[in-house]
């Protein structure tokens, strides 16, 4: 009979394998992609690096296995854009960001609506600074 420690490193190890297995088989469809010539525009998912997602469904990718480049509009100019997989694969599995959310803002919509945070931040934080000097005195 097996003690609660070695039931635990068992389920470990066969998870473990699993997961093992199943990058091998991603890896061997990758290349078959690769060959087929669908590999131009794509990236593969590794589910395990996603963030949490507390939904009953899985995204798109996520059932594709791979992330493909998509278009997109940006919200403040209006410039047609696309988003790569290469930046799909960075954004969810690097950065964890959410996997429902897609591209929105060209690049230098991006970082004009990131000076206009960082200035509305400090406006903020400098009016909470004189409100305590006021409360002070």
């Amino acid at each position: 009979m097996k003690s609660g420690k070695q039931k635990k490193q068992a389920i470990k190890l066969a998870r473990l394998k699993r997961q093992q297995d199943k990058r091998r088989r991603d890896d061997a469809e990758q290349k078959a992609r690769a060959r087929r010539g669908a590999g131009v525009g794509t990236a593969s998912v590794n589910p395990l690096l996603l963030a949490r997602n507390p939904s009953y469904g899985e995204p798109d990718f996520v059932l594709r296995g791979y992330y493909r480049d998509e278009p997109f509009r940006c919200v403040d100019c209006g410039i047609e854009q696309v988003w790569t997989a290469t930046q799909q694969k960075w954004w969810y599995e690097v950065a964890k960001g959410g996997v429902w959310t897609r591209g929105q803002r060209c690049r230098s919509c991006r970082r004009r609506e990131r000076v206009r945070r960082q200035q509305a931040r400090r406006t903020h934080l400098d009016g909470v600074a004189r409100k305590r000097e006021r409360a002070r005195l």
